[in-house]
């Protein structure tokens, strides 16, 4: 067995330095995990495990990225989900609230958020029961650097945790995913630069603002052993029912009613019933009329940007329009209930095409 470069500073009962990732699908959490694992074993000189758990392979998706380190004389036997995280990356600021991604966070554990917000503010939204929170606005800088939000990610992880090098990093980087996609290989290296330089942090006390959030596992009233036969789908209307704001990359479709021409090229696009159409007058004759998008139901696919002929609809950055999201949102006329109960996350199933609107 090898010594390790760096001593693991901090372990739990098992001997273990544990971390998790939360995100969506999409934004490369699984990659970064297997990144992660191989930095530990082949560069850093430790025993390392990584393994992901997610559902059906859809973009916007839940995702959950766990990686196990441990002194390399120390076998790891442990197959089961990180339940308290020395090191915890959210790469997705809106998941807080809608899935328990701050379970098992406590005075030891570190947290790093990809958000423009400051740590206090964030603190807030997350409900953080205690431990170091680092803040690193990952969407901008990938855009800017034309990378991916798991490359800035992974350079403020490495950065908050405080033993892992850049260098060694940056390695793993170009070893594991240089000679596939070399065009990207600069603004990966800068994107794990920025994201290990521009992040803001605090540690918070147990201060008895927020309790503990214990780590369960998700269960679901239906199994293989009780589910009924026959490939019943007991989430009914499951698109039309979520809210699905937790899929959104970061990038939402800009209505511009005053440029519209009531075409109808983004409702027969749209996959989500996102826009509304009623009967009205448009250029002095009787027609169906654009209201505009039911921000609930988009999840950020941007096929509606691509169909529309008129720019009527754009891409924009949604932490830059928050908050007019809500002044121009347009409740779904087809659901005549007189309260709504969305349900905490969403799927979204919009496949990768070669979208000259995939900026990141």
């Amino acid at each position: 067995m090898g010594t390790p470069q760096t001593a693991l500073p901090i372990t739990n009962q098992y001997g273990f330095y544990e971390i998790r990732m939360e995100s969506i699908g999409g934004l490369g959490a699984n990659l970064s995990g297997k990144i992660l694992g191989e930095l530990g074993a082949l560069y850093l000189g430790y025993n390392s495990s990584n393994f992901a758990s997610y559902g059906s392979e859809k973009k916007g998706t839940p995702v959950k990225s766990f990686i196990r380190w441990c002194d390399p004389t120390q076998e790891i036997r442990m197959n089961s989900p990180v339940e308290k995280p020395h090191l915890l990356g959210l790469f997705h600021e809106r998941l807080a609230g809608k899935v328990p991604v701050m379970a098992g966070v406590d005075k030891d554990s570190i947290v790093v958020v990809n958000t423009e917000l400051g740590v206090d503010e964030m603190r807030e939204r997350l409900k953080m029961h205690a431990g170091t929170l680092v803040c690193v606005d990952a969407l901008n800088i990938a855009i800017e650097a034309k990378t991916r939000i798991n490359m800035v990610m992974l350079g403020a992880m490495a950065k908050a945790s405080g033993f892992i090098p850049l260098e060694t990093l940056k390695q793993v980087v170009i070893d594991t995913i240089g000679d596939r996609y070399p065009k990207a290989l600069p603004g990966n290296l800068e994107g794990l630069e920025r994201g290990y330089a521009e992040t803001q942090s605090k540690f918070f006390e147990d201060d008895g603002k927020y309790p503990y959030q214990e780590y369960t596992e998700v269960k679901r009233e239906w199994g293989y052993d009780n589910a009924p036969m026959g490939g019943v789908n007991p989430h009914f209307g499951s698109m039309i029912s979520n809210d699905l704001t937790a899929t959104r990359e970061g990038f939402i479709p800009v209505f511009k009613k005053e440029a519209c021409i009531n075409c109808g090229m983004c409702d027969t696009t749209c996959p989500d019933m996102v826009y509304q159409f009623v009967m009205g007058e448009y250029k002095g004759k009787p027609s169906m009329v654009n209201l505009g998008p039911d921000y609930h139901h988009c999840k950020g696919c941007l096929r509606c940007v691509e169909a529309c002929p008129t720019d009527a609809l754009t891409v924009g950055i949604e932490r830059e329009h928050e908050d007019t999201i809500l002044k121009v949102h347009v409740r779904n006329k087809d659901l005549i209930v007189d309260k709504m109960d969305f349900e905490d996350a969403g799927v979204s199933g919009w496949v990768d095409s070669e979208s000259i609107y995939n900026k990141i």
